[in-house]
């Protein structure tokens, strides 16, 4: 076909051998051809090549309308947006037409009348497929005008004509994405007699306003995102409906801790780019995204709510943030992520989940303090050997000499107030810290090191080994008996 540009007639286009095919058929054809060159399809999306992505190209393959149904932040609305990638790059269209009306298929009035009064001279104009994707949020709210159309009684008089001609109808939101990709988030949330108003047009292709039935048979393909939640708590998809969506795709949150930092780092590249003075050692990551995965089996938070992956990249750059901030009042142009910085993260965790009735009464700051804690003493089993409550005789504790040492001393703090040097120094008077990392996270690189001396001393206060306490400007940790044997 020769160049789009140069074509600009309905007769143009004809010799230049273009055939209509339906958008469907034309998301099906192209993803065959990416998938015969072992293209990628779904760019940016981790953890669901096994799972999700092969369903969602089974349903593309099968010309099904799809529901991609999951909890929160599973990149529903990402899926369905990466499939314009599957249109072809431009469709032509009759000029001026409000539902973009193929010229070989014209379903609406104006079409219709333009070609037979102008035939091959039809004016034609070419859609690029980035306009080819619309998306409305479902609320309650939402109205069968606004998705499917209205009479217009402005145009009726202007036209003089009678409300039963379909000439004075003011399309909505589904008519004007023919041969569109069309997406409606939150599905539950519509109201049960707007989710009938969907029935026609999904099976037999017909829209009803106001009493008129009109008879258009609208090419769309149609992707809509529910989160199982709303089935109980907000509203629910009416059965007829469900039974009209071809495929319902299950999405679900990362398996794995590598999965989940691939995504963080993904979204969040953005921001460490701008804070590349701040250095972050591998274990925080991995911190920051366990805090996620104890959020999600918390006896504290609503697991049916599920916990977005949203959580770990607010709070990855709140971290940046928590620590570009103390380095910079610190007189650090380059500073380092402590274990401290962590409580600058729970603004970006309280906001994110949804607490029962016992998270309530502990309250949000308290709950999101006890998953960073939890997420700690998880990692920490991963480098170092568990903190036996009941020591046999004759067992060595390898965290006695650090306990030891606490005990020794009247305090130990970790003032925010402590620029890198000082704290480096301030962690290296722990001597006893220096033969943990040596034996059991030798390999761990040197600029980590300080990171992984507060580590255990945060992990032993969680193991009831040592005690902290907040300082308006850093902490103090302890030993748990030697407070109370010096008072006596």
């Amino acid at each position: 076909m020769k160049n789009i540009s140069e074509i600009k007639t309905f007769g143009e286009l004809k010799k230049a051998g273009y055939e209509y095919i339906s958008v469907k058929e034309e998301l099906r054809r192209n993803l065959l051809q990416k998938m015969m060159k072992k293209e990628t399809v779904f760019e940016g999306i981790h953890g669901y090549e096994y799972s999700v992505i092969p369903e969602l190209e089974r349903a593309i393959l099968s010309k099904h309308n799809i529901n991609l149904l999951g909890l929160r932040g599973q990149a529903k609305t990402r899926l369905a947006r990466q499939m314009i990638t599957l249109l072809d790059e431009y469709v032509p269209v009759v000029e001026g037409s409000e539902i973009n009306d193929d010229p070989f298929k014209p379903i609406s009035r104006y079409a219709q009348n333009l070609l037979e009064e102008k035939g091959e001279d039809t004016p034609i104009s070419w859609l690029q497929r980035d306009m080819r994707f619309s998306e409305k949020l479902a609320t309650p709210d939402v109205t069968v005008a606004d998705l499917i159309g209205d009479v217009d009684p402005i145009k009726a008089a202007n036209l003089k004509l009678s409300y039963a001609d379909d000439r004075v109808i003011h399309f909505g939101m589904i008519p004007r994405a023919n041969r569109c990709i069309f997406v409606i988030n939150e599905l539950p949330d519509l109201q049960a007699r707007i989710q009938v108003a969907l029935f026609n047009i999904l099976q037999e292709g017909d829209v009803q306003i106001r009493g008129f039935a009109l008879r258009l048979p609208l090419d769309i393909q149609f992707v809509f995102t529910a989160n199982p939640e709303d089935y109980t708590n907000r509203g629910s998809i009416v059965t007829p409906l469900k039974d009209r969506i071809g495929s319902q795709i299950l999405t679900h949150y990362p398996e794995t801790l590598e999965i989940a930092r691939a995504i963080t780092a993904q979204e969040t590249a953005a921001a460490a780019k701008e804070k590349e003075n701040v250095y972050v050692p591998d274990l925080a990551k991995d911190i920051l995204e366990q805090i996620s995965f104890e959020a999600r089996k918390s006896e504290f938070i609503d697991a049916k709510s599920g916990v977005s992956a949203r959580l770990s990249i607010t709070a990855f750059q709140n971290l940046l943030s928590t620590a570009e901030r103390r380095g910079l009042l610190n007189g650090n142009i380059e500073t380092s992520v402590r274990v401290s910085d962590f409580l600058g993260v729970i603004p970006a965790i309280t906001g994110k989940v949804e607490l029962v009735y016992e998270g309530e009464q502990e309250g949000a700051n308290e709950v999101a303090k006890q998953l960073v804690a939890d997420a700690i003493k998880t990692e920490f089993l991963n480098y170092f050997p568990k903190v036996e409550k009941l020591q046999k005789e004759g067992d060595l504790d390898p965290y006695q000499e650090v306990v030891n040492w606490f005990f020794e001393q009247s305090s130990f703090e970790l003032l925010d107030t402590l620029d890198d040097t000082e704290y480096q120094l301030q962690l290296d008077r722990i001597e006893p810290l220096d033969e943990l990392i040596h034996k059991y996270a030798q390999d761990i690189p040197e600029d980590d090191i300080p990171f992984f001396k507060e580590f255990i001393l945060w992990a032993l206060v969680e193991m009831k080994k040592l005690s902290k306490y907040s300082l308006s400007d850093g902490l103090r940790f302890k030993d748990v008996y030697g407070g109370y044997i010096s008072g006596l």
